[in-house]
């Protein structure tokens, strides 16, 4: 089966997350740098960088006098990637029903009346907004 080009693998998406919580121009350095243990090779992050680019996530610019190092920043914000996502989601596993979806939720995370009562409080709060 072929691999959605605009989904995120578990490490893509790890890089992804180090360059928006940084939320400035970031090179390998940098991402290796907020990597929590074990860190990968500096290759294996240089090479994450590099796929992400060509995947349209990243874009990069060089420092002068900086040599060879390329600067990255995202080109998708967080919430877009996960507004995306959700819509795949929706889409692909409750046939684009957002009942179907928080029904499976709220099921699956057993949630209590109480909960319940407190996301249709806030629903209705945005409504009122």
């Amino acid at each position: 089966m072929k691999r959605n080009e605009n989904t995120l693998t578990r490490l893509e998406f790890e890089v992804m997350n180090i360059l928006w919580d940084l939320d400035r121009p970031a090179c390998a350095w940098d991402v290796l740098g907020r990597w929590t243990e074990p860190k990968p090779a500096y290759t294996t992050v240089a090479t994450y960088l590099k796929v992400l680019y060509e995947k349209g996530y990243l874009d990069f610019s060089k420092n002068k006098g900086e040599g060879k190092t390329h600067m990255y920043e995202p080109l998708v914000s967080r919430a877009e990637y996960t507004r995306r996502t959700m819509q795949d989601v929706k889409k692909n596993f409750f046939g684009g029903s957002l009942k179907s979806m928080f029904c499976y939720f709220i099921r699956e995370e057993k949630l209590t009346s109480e909960e319940i009562r407190e996301l249709l409080s806030s629903v209705e709060e945005d409504e009122q907004q």
